[in-house]
């Protein structure tokens, strides 16, 4: 049974990264261990992991878990997975990019899914954006994404890393802070270090609201350009000014304030409050 490094996977295979697909495969093993023991995976669980590259860490997660669905964009590294993964029967292999793919079609039934990845940092908020907005069935994802913007997951309000993305992930998931990843632990070294955060799907969105397109939206306006205050970015609602004065009254929410200063609470009150005085226009 193959227990190669990712170096040695790597040199024995010539495999050529791609500056294209952003690929950086970790070579630390103590990260590869705390992903799967922060993932808390066990026989009861389908696994989806994202990137799986040259398969270190799918290895461990086959170990761990009933089922691995391992996505993988690029071509080359597909025949590497399965000479170097060969000896188990608990994995599945898609050769597709994830943001094309219907996770409806590998996730069905199955009510113990839990999502792990080594996300590209180019593609890190699209494919998170994508998991969320469409309302898959998935337990938890722990991923390992570029700090910065996995402190802006995480971040609270009323400083400079809160934003849309902050309030997106918030509104349906916790979210666990694991550990951080500096820039030796891949080849090739990327520019910026990592972190490993995990997302606990709520069992409901945070706030009830009573159009969700439409709290996204005021969100989206708050934070299109933070600086200016709740009154002025939400000018593009083209809602009468006299209507506008009575929605902030109703919501108790000052229209100075600024968009980065809101708890995911606060703006569902706004957004409900928005859409009570709207129908009534």
């Amino acid at each position: 049974m193959s227990e190669l490094s990712t170096e040695d996977i790597v040199k024995k295979y010539g495999f050529r990264f791609s500056k294209g697909l952003g690929q950086n495969f970790l070579i630390d093993t103590s990260v590869l261990e705390d992903i799967v023991n922060s993932a808390e995976i066990d026989k009861e669980d389908l696994v989806v992991e994202i990137g799986p590259g040259v398969g270190n860490l799918t290895r461990e997660l086959l170990k761990a878990a009933k089922m691995v669905c391992a996505i993988e964009v690029d071509v080359n590294l597909i025949p590497i997975l399965k000479e170097e993964l060969k000896e188990f029967t608990n994995l599945q292999l898609i050769h597709k990019d994830v943001l094309k793919m219907d996770f409806s079609q590998i996730i069905n039934d199955e009510s113990s899914v839990k999502i792990v990845a080594n996300l590209p940092y180019y593609v890190t908020t699209p494919i998170i954006a994508k998991l969320l907005n469409d309302h898959y069935n998935f337990k938890t994802l722990t991923i390992m994404i570029q700090k910065e913007v996995g402190e802006r997951i995480a971040a609270k309000p009323d400083c400079k890393e809160y934003g849309a993305l902050s309030i997106l992930v918030q509104y349906y998931c916790d979210v666990e802070l694991i550990r951080r990843v500096g820039a030796s632990s891949f080849i090739p070294r990327p520019k910026v270090d990592s972190i490993v955060i995990k997302l606990i799907k709520l069992s409901k969105p945070r706030v009830g609201v009573k159009d969700e397109k439409l709290f996204f939206k005021i969100v989206r306006c708050a934070f299109n350009m933070r600086r200016k205050t709740l009154w002025n970015a939400l000018k593009v609602l083209k809602i009468p000014k006299e209507h506008m004065e009575e929605t902030f009254n109703m919501a108790e929410i000052d229209p100075k304030r600024r968009g980065e200063t809101l708890s995911v609470e606060e703006f569902g009150k706004l957004s409900d409050c928005i859409h009570e005085v709207s129908a009534n226009l």
